[in-house]
């Protein structure tokens, strides 16, 4: 069965239907291979069909995400960026001087959801999130600027 077959089918079963509009924005997104803004996915989209609204585009995007078939993530950009969900989950290490993106995978945060659960009985949703701060390569410029400041 084509990715498109199973879309289709995951959206009847959720009391929604795979208009051709849903379609090419689906596609857009899953055939993109990387994070897209939701302006990025309309511009794809006008490609083929230039009358999808804007609108649509975010509509749809807020029913694939609740259903988990899309992730969205503010990567410091501005706008937020939407990803096709991924088979095995990550998150982001965003570097706030230079930009660099780092994926990592959900055993990093396992003991924090764990941990709020048993002791907060709070259930966290760690399914896919940035975090930003200096990666490596800008921490040790900025410790080797601060040695020739002494």
């Amino acid at each position: 069965m084509s990715c498109e077959n199973d879309i289709a089918e995951t959206l009847r079963r959720a009391g929604y239907r795979l208009t051709p509009q849903r379609l090419l924005i689906v596609q857009a997104l899953r055939h993109g291979g990387r994070h897209m803004s939701a302006a990025e996915i309309a511009e794809e989209v006008h490609k083929v069909h230039p009358y999808v609204d804007l609108s649509t585009v975010y509509r749809t995007l807020d029913v694939l995400k609740r259903m988990r078939l899309v992730t969205s993530t503010d990567m410091g950009s501005g706008d937020v960026l939407f990803e096709w969900a991924p088979e095995a989950p990550h998150h982001h290490l965003i570097c706030s001087a230079c930009g660099h993106v780092d994926e990592i995978g959900p055993e990093y945060f396992r003991p924090l959801e764990e941990r709020l659960l048993r002791e907060l009985g709070f259930e966290a949703d760690m399914h896919h999130f940035a975090v930003f701060g200096l990666c490596r390569a800008c921490r040790a410029s900025a410790e080797a600027g601060d040695d020739d400041e002494t």
